[in-house]
């Protein structure tokens, strides 16, 4: 993995956690939050931690925020600190920009004044944890893209001694099988006449009506 330079602005829980993970899959991190006490919890774990304020552009032309491969602004519940640290990265260059949205209102703004990518933690982990309680198979899922995503399954009994040609959950339901994970082994694009063992978990590529569709099938079928 490439080795690559990320500026985190502010160090609430998002932030400090993004921060430890970056480090952990050894990239290079500047931390920066107008607390002292926030940052002198990061010193000893990111690159470097600063205090400083980033709505003040003299702060960022300092610490040449440009140089930076990808800035993300996990600002907490201060809007307009969120609104103008963004725009100041924008004007000043910065390749990339990430920031966390407490709102829709606040994700709307953030992308018209140039926002690459915006981010909603505390909505998405709703969601998340809402369709995994919602399922009784569900083990895990990648958002894609709004109706698209990887999901991990537990395979239903039904589908126990079956091959993946005899399912035919391809044509059935618009379900591509990426892998099958049969307890620490993984089978990495299963051929058609894989069969489904008890308790094999299915890496799956679909849609989100596609699956709920798959689910209904097999559910009273347990």
């Amino acid at each position: 993995m490439k080795k690559k330079q990320f500026l985190v602005i502010g160090l609430g829980r998002f932030g400090t956690s993004l921060t430890k993970t970056l480090i952990e899959n050894k990239h290079e991190v500047l931390a920066i939050d107008r607390d002292m006490n926030l940052v002198e919890d990061m010193a000893s774990i990111a690159t470097q931690a600063l205090q400083g304020d980033s709505t003040d552009e003299d702060v960022l032309n300092e610490l040449q925020v440009q140089e930076f491969h990808h800035a993300i602004v996990a600002i907490g519940d201060n809007l307009q600190d969120s609104i103008l640290t963004t725009l100041l990265l924008k004007e000043m260059g910065v390749p990339k920009i990430t920031v966390k949205a407490n709102s829709e209102i606040h994700g709307k703004v953030l992308t018209k004044i140039g926002a690459d990518h915006v981010v909603y933690p505390e909505r998405d982990m709703a969601i998340r944890l809402a369709r995994q309680l919602s399922s009784d198979t569900l083990v895990d899922y990648i958002e894609l893209s709004p109706d698209y995503n990887v999901f991990e399954l537990t395979a239903h009994s039904s589908m126990r001694g079956k091959t993946i040609s005899e399912l035919n959950i391809r044509a059935k339901y618009g379900l591509t099988i990426l892998a099958i994970k049969s307890g620490n082994s993984m089978n990495v694009s299963p051929k058609a006449d894989n069969t489904i063992q008890d308790g094999d978990i299915l890496l799956m590529l679909g849609s989100n009506q596609d699956i709920q569709h798959m689910e209904e099938k097999y559910g009273r079928k347990r």
